[in-house]
């Protein structure tokens, strides 16, 4: 049976035997630690409808106990990127991408929530945005779907271009480019060729691109593609950012439950994006405001024994640096203290880029940081802060010394998982 007939009758994929939502399809695909083929008859017995494969050997085994529940291909992720590319020319909705080097994630739930008011909308779930779950949120989205928010991640030139063969979006919007990546990308400079591969799908393909123009590199990107069609947006008036901030847009006041004067830009790429759609100003600020940040990004929240400003789910030079511009900008009259961990795909910037982070630090007049990694431990040589190998060491340590009556910033990437030094603070 084709595979996408298959599909048809079972809609829902799964990836993981240990996790196998019932009546799905499973695809054994293949990670550095792990061959999914090993796993496939667990995912059958499980409850799966049928098992995608790509090992001749145990397609043959499977075939003797379930002969109608396997599919043998060539390659499964190469099947399961071929099924969503199908998959979405049958849908034949309009699709706007999103990438860039931060803000991503909050920029799609923000845009997300404003279509919403409108039609019915499918958004990248969690981290799907890389080579895998792109494929799997497109395969998510049914017939009821009118329109997908699909975001796209890239560590290395040709993903964005890859992803965008996949997804084939109408409509893309870059948050920024900054120092994300850059071991991959080989620089600045690649990283603007890396996300500008959207900006040339839409310009080969008729699509329209959305760019803050506040961006000087951004505006090198667009007038660099002659023949895109690009719509241009600014950054909103702020009006505060005590607690969270505020802004004013056509004379309207929208007060969000984001932390930081640069979510300004990825509200404004909301509310470009809902005036393009046609969504009331009224409505376009009212779903902006309910958005409530609930995934270790950019969220502040009063503790027991602080004040706690956390992003725990990602950090590069760039996010860093604007999460401690913001964080030394805030009003609150108590003793401030930073909780750091190492960010990660810098290469051989890795070191004077960690060392820029505690030069800030200093220049800043923080006395209390605890940063946590090999990369700061060597930046951090000779001055006062305190330095851990990992996670553990500072929870050990945190157990001894707690951290009480203070405005705490923790921020790191996934790698940290400083997460858990969140829940001690």
């Amino acid at each position: 049976m084709e595979l996408y007939e298959l599909f048809r009758r079972h809609s829902r994929i799964s990836t993981d035997s240990r996790h196998i939502v019932p009546d799905s399809l499973f695809f054994a695909l293949h990670g550095e630690r792990f061959d999914g083929n090993s796993y496939a008859e667990n995912a059958l017995k499980a409850g799966a409808a049928a098992a995608v494969v790509d090992d001749p050997s145990v397609a043959e085994t499977l075939r003797q106990h379930w002969p109608d529940r396997c599919a043998e291909v060539p390659d499964t992720l190469a099947a399961l990127q071929e099924l969503a590319a199908r998959h979405r020319r049958e849908l034949g909705i309009p699709i706007l991408a999103i990438t860039g080097s931060n803000g991503k994630t909050t920029t799609k739930e923000l845009v997300g929530r404003v279509l919403s008011r409108k039609f019915r909308t499918a958004v990248t779930q969690g981290n799907l945005n890389n080579h895998i779950g792109v494929p799997l949120t497109l395969l998510a989205m049914d017939r009821s779907v009118e329109i997908g928010v699909v975001e796209m991640g890239a560590s290395h030139p040709g993903e964005i271009a890859l992803l965008c063969s996949i997804a084939r979006p109408d409509y893309g919007l870059i948050t920024n480019i900054g120092k994300a990546h850059l071991e991959g990308f080989g620089g600045i400079e690649g990283v603007m060729r890396g996300k500008g591969e959207l900006l040339d799908f839409l310009v080969a393909n008729g699509g329209t691109a959305f760019w803050l123009n506040d961006s000087d590199r951004l505006k090198t990107m667009v007038e660099s593609r002659p023949g895109l069609r690009a719509i241009s947006y600014s950054a909103p008036e702020a009006i505060g950012t005590e607690p969270f901030v505020e802004a004013r847009w056509d004379g309207l006041p929208v007060r969000t439950r984001l932390v930081g004067d640069y979510n300004r830009s990825n509200i404004a790429a909301a509310i470009a994006v809902g005036l393009y759609f046609g969504i009331g100003r009224a409505e376009i600020v009212s779903a902006i405001e309910s958005y409530d940040p609930d995934n270790n990004r950019s969220q502040k929240r009063q503790t027991a024994f602080n004040t706690l400003i956390s992003d725990c789910y990602n950090a590069n030079p760039s996010s860093m640096q604007a999460a401690l511009d913001n964080f030394l900008c805030e009003a609150d009259p108590r003793p401030k203290a930073v909780v750091l961990g190492d960010m990660g795909e810098l290469g051989p910037y890795a070191a004077v880029e960690h060392r820029t982070v505690v030069e800030r630090l200093e220049q800043g007049g923080i006395e209390e940081a605890y940063l946590v990694g090999g990369h700061f431990a060597e930046a951090a040589r000779g001055s006062r802060y305190r330095t851990f190998a990992d996670t553990e060491a500072l929870a050990r340590y945190l157990d001894e010394h707690p951290i009480r009556n203070r405005l705490v910033l923790v921020k790191g990437s996934r790698a940290n998982r400083l997460e858990k030094i969140a829940e001690k603070l």
